[in-house]
């Protein structure tokens, strides 16, 4: 049990800060090879703050662990919501004046209910894996071609401009760009093992591993990212990490266990699972595309979001 444990916790911190470095280095090169700043954010940023949920959720399809590949997923975008916006919202209020993400966020909607009419028959084919890798980079050409095209400044950019490493020899962008590659999918194997161990030991589901321990882990990235934002007064950057993040999860990510283990999935992670993810997914477009306040996401809203979060977690597990 303590080796599990530990294997947990090493495999979270170094694959935290594995992605870290990936992201640095990654961003970094591109800003070298001339890229624009928002091209940057949209694409390698926010892929690379998901970089963990896909690392554990394809080294756990390998396993043949699909519901916990799922329950990753699934369980990512309820905790980026729940957990890490309403820390976050606690720090100050956020108010959203970018143009692209009030193009992002009814995007986002439209892929998790895509996501949701594909696994309500209670199976994830290989054709299902196909089509969200499809409309992925569909949507990923979309925000491409609104970046290259773009003729009006968007309070984002000076967002992400602030953000993506400047002055970084193209070296040592590498350097990192390779050291993180490395260690993204071994540390995501260690967290594997021991999550698999841990829940054996108290005997939860494969799917109740993922939505929970597996899923707040891999969110982190985006706890760390979000309060900086914030506290920086860059409340676009912060709300888009948590967009760019979520749609990233279930159309990229979720494509992974489709394509490696397709087959059967758990019952309740096409039902009560991922009506918690559209349900928190619409709160927050209301919340963040509602006119009139100044503010749209106060620290009670962040509150509620908490409560909703752990209200959450007491029901997965009194369903074991």
């Amino acid at each position: 049990m303590l080796l599990n444990i530990g294997l947990l916790i090493i495999g979270l911190l170094v694959l935290v800060w594995s992605a870290d470095r990936f992201v640095y280095g990654a961003a970094a090169f591109a800003r070298n090879l001339g890229l624009p700043p928002m091209l940057i954010g949209l694409t390698i940023v926010a892929m690379g703050s998901s970089a963990p949920e896909m690392l554990v959720a394809g080294t756990a399809a390998a396993d043949g662990m699909t519901d916990t590949a799922i329950g990753n997923v699934l369980g990512s975008n309820i905790a980026n919501i729940t957990l890490i916006l309403g820390i976050t919202a606690l720090f100050g209020a956020i108010a959203v004046s970018s143009t692209t993400l009030k193009r992002e966020i009814p995007l986002m909607l439209a892929a998790t209910a895509l996501a949701g009419y594909l696994l309500h028959d209670g199976q994830l084919s290989r054709v299902d894996g196909i089509i969200l890798l499809v409309a992925f980079f569909a949507i990923m050409g979309y925000f491409i071609y609104q970046a290259v095209n773009k003729d009006t400044a968007d309070k984002l950019d000076d967002d992400i401009e602030a953000e993506i490493p400047n002055n970084v020899p193209t070296l040592h962008a590498i350097i990192w760009l390779i050291v993180g590659m490395i260690l993204l999918p071994l540390s995501a194997g260690w967290m594997v093992d021991g999550a698999v161990g841990i829940a054996k030991y108290f005997g939860l589901s494969d799917l109740v591993i993922g939505l929970t321990i597996i899923a707040v882990g891999t969110s982190l990235p985006e706890l760390a990212a979000c309060v900086a934002g914030v506290l920086k007064k860059e409340d676009d950057l912060a709300i888009g990490n948590i967009v760019g993040s979520n749609l990233f999860n279930i159309l990229a990510v979720l494509a992974l266990p489709g394509l490696i283990a397709p087959g059967a999935i758990d019952a309740a992670a096409s039902g009560r699972d991922f009506y918690m993810v559209l349900g928190t997914s619409t709160a927050l477009a209301v919340l963040v595309l509602s006119t009139g306040a100044k503010k749209q996401l106060t620290r009670w809203h962040g509150i509620l979001l908490l409560i909703t979060f752990i209200a959450y977690q007491f029901i997965v597990f009194q369903s074991q």
